[in-house]
């Protein structure tokens, strides 16, 4: 809800990340990239730069698809994958990964993708 009106009317992918403290309390949200009308590039070491950069701990990301079709991409399953990996290694948890469509969304968590 928090993005769903804003980020389904946009006509390039957008890549948001929210980063949390240890009481999942909003530490700070950013535009991490901005893209095409059908990809956005998004590097596992820019997220995690930014998650330590803000001591976080936990984090969400959110990236938008301008067809109106929330359905991951075999990109975004990888890309979310590796983030998660990372995320491991450097002691920040990947809540969810939200992908949002044209008044629907999906999260990679609810999915088991995560």
């Amino acid at each position: 809800d928090y993005y769903q009106e804003d980020m389904r009317h946009k006509e390039q992918e957008e890549f948001h990340v929210m980063f949390f403290n240890t009481k999942q309390v909003l530490i700070r949200e950013i535009l991490l990239s901005k893209g095409t009308v059908n990809a956005v590039v998004a590097a596992p070491r820019e997220v995690l730069v930014e998650a330590l950069r803000n001591q976080a701990v936990n984090m969400i990301l959110v990236h938008n698809h301008p067809s109106g079709s929330p359905e991951p991409s075999q990109e975004d399953i990888r890309l979310t994958g590796n983030i998660h990996t990372a995320g491991e290694i450097v002691g920040v948890l990947l809540i969810d990964h939200i992908i949002i469509g044209d008044n629907r969304y999906v999260s990679l968590k609810e999915r088991g993708l995560i």
